[in-house]
């Protein structure tokens, strides 16, 4: 299973990065497995720790995938890194090993630190998705166009019925990066 969350980390001059990605547990082991390049990747391989940060706020997803990395943060409280501030829950990890591949390799991780902040209250059609669009965002180079579009339309009805403003903020950004994108590839062609 897959879940996906935001990640956080940062560089040795203390630099944050804030990404969207798709995690699964190895028996208890974290892993994580980036597309090279990866900022998120080179900070992990470079201070061997992390924050995975569970949020219900689907704009931070989209805005990570659109430009908007400013989103409050606070330090960790086992780690030398930083955390949303505005999360559900978070997990503090180190990385353990590392499994290679030149497209994606996996960071096997330790836990070190859990926390609970708030109540998950469950996610309305619209947060998922915003969440399947976004994901379709971050693959707009390797998908093909015609997919993404029809994909588009299916999701809008769950927005369109169950949206609040949060989640159409952050439709209405991915809508904007797909419609650059769309407008960049004619432009080539």
């Amino acid at each position: 299973m897959i879940q996906e969350i935001i990640i956080t980390t940062e560089n040795h001059a203390g630099a944050a990065q804030i990404a969207p990605m798709g995690i699964h547990w190895r028996d208890q082991q974290v892993v994580i497995s980036p597309f090279r390049p990866s900022t998120t990747l080179d900070n992990l391989l470079l201070k061997g720790c992390g924050v995975i940060n569970y949020c219900d706020d689907v704009r931070i997803f989209s805005g990570c995938l659109t430009g908007r990395y400013q989103w409050p943060l606070s330090r960790a409280e086992k780690i030398d890194a930083p955390r949303l501030q505005d999360t559900l829950a978070h997990t503090e990890f180190r990385v353990e090993e590392i499994e290679q591949d030149e497209t994606r390799p996996r960071l096997l991780c330790e836990v070190v630190h859990e926390a609970s902040h708030k109540p998950f209250r469950g996610f309305n059609r619209a947060q998922a998705a915003v969440l399947e669009l976004a994901i379709l965002v971050s693959r707009l180079d390797r998908l093909p166009f015609s997919k993404i579009q029809r994909e588009l339309e299916y999701l809008r009805t769950a927005v369109d019925k169950t949206a609040g403003s949060r989640e159409q903020q952050a439709w209405n950004w991915l809508l904007q990066k797909i419609d650059d994108f769309g407008l960049q590839r004619e432009t080539q062609q």
